[in-house]
């Protein structure tokens, strides 16, 4: 019988497993980085605290803030997707680039600042798990500043199939799982660090505390994602009854305004045939003033003018 195990997605979970173990931070973050792990001299968490009214607080976000060696990075899991998320991943990429420049020192103070978001939906159109956001010159293979990046890490697109010779897709792997089938088949690659982060689970899935912990996370997102939900329902509803509204305001100038040229239409057309039976009026009186003039009787003016 498997036992149930809780899910490193769980932002809760995710930070505190690499929080109080330095050794797998250390290969996480070389791995998503691709860079050799013997390099990183140090990397220390800037905000490893786990608050507890974060965990049933709803629109709290759990993120695992770190520098390593004199890069800024912030790692981030996302579960659900907000339709805001880019900018948001934009707002706290600025917001970590410019936290560190204190008043009077100078721009080129500023340290490489990147973001690694593991997120557990589709983003982007390619099939590459992995898509990483550049400062480029448009209409060049330029590269505008090596201080911006952002990384997303597609987890829906990551294959089931542990390579034990791609570390990255291996920590993506065992992020994903979700069942001690899938974490036995990354403990089975043999690579040590994997089969220590598979046992770390394993025993947080057998604290009572964490579990609990755990739990209140879960229903906090649920609660975040169902008022999100019904926020956009209202929102949907107000925008519908706003539309009806200005629907019937624009019906009513729209008739208004094609009564009044209907009716200009009309008095012109009317005017131009009272013009005409005046005009017809005017000239007839004029011939029969002439017709007087020359003597004619009014018989013989009324047998013409019959006649025309």
């Amino acid at each position: 019988m498997s036992r149930n195990v809780i899910s490193a997605k769980l932002d809760i979970i995710f930070k505190k497993m690499f929080t109080e173990n330095e050794d797998m931070l250390y290969s996480f973050v070389s791995s998503m980085l691709e860079i050799p792990q013997e390099s990183v001299k140090e990397i220390k968490i800037t905000n490893p605290e786990l608050p507890p009214e974060t965990l049933s607080g709803k629109f709290s976000r759990l993120d695992l803030s770190l520098k390593v060696d004199d890069r800024l990075v912030n790692v981030e899991i996302q579960v659900k997707n907000d339709t805001d998320y880019r900018d948001r991943t934009l707002f706290y990429w600025a917001k970590l680039y410019s936290s560190e420049l204190k008043s009077g020192e100078d721009y080129s103070e500023l340290k490489q600042t990147i973001t690694i978001n593991i997120i557990n939906f589709n983003m982007f159109a390619g099939e590459d798990y992995h898509t990483e956001v550049a400062a480029m010159i448009k209409g060049t293979d330029e590269v505008f500043s090596d201080k911006f990046g952002i990384h997303f890490f597609e987890l829906k697109k990551v294959g089931k199939k542990p390579n034990p010779e791609n570390s990255r897709e291996l920590w993506l792997q065992f992020i994903n799982a979700d069942s001690e089938e899938e974490l036995e088949m990354i403990s089975q690659t043999n690579v040590p660090i994997m089969k220590k982060a598979v046992n770390v689970i394993y025993d947080m899935s057998e604290d009572t505390k964490i579990r609990e912990i755990a739990r209140l996370r879960e229903k906090a997102l649920h609660d975040e994602a169902s008022a999100l939900k019904n926020a956009k329902a209202e929102g949907r509803e107000e925008g519908r009854a706003e539309g009806r509204e200005e629907g019937r305001a624009e019906g009513r100038a729209e008739g208004r305004a094609e009564g009044r040229a209907e009716g200009r239409a009309e008095g012109r057309a009317e005017g131009r045939a009272e013009g005409r039976a005046e005009g017809r009026a005017e000239t007839e009186a004029k011939i029969i003033a002439n017709m007087k003039a020359l003597g004619m009787t009014e018989e013989q003016i009324k047998k013409i003018i019959s006649r025309t």
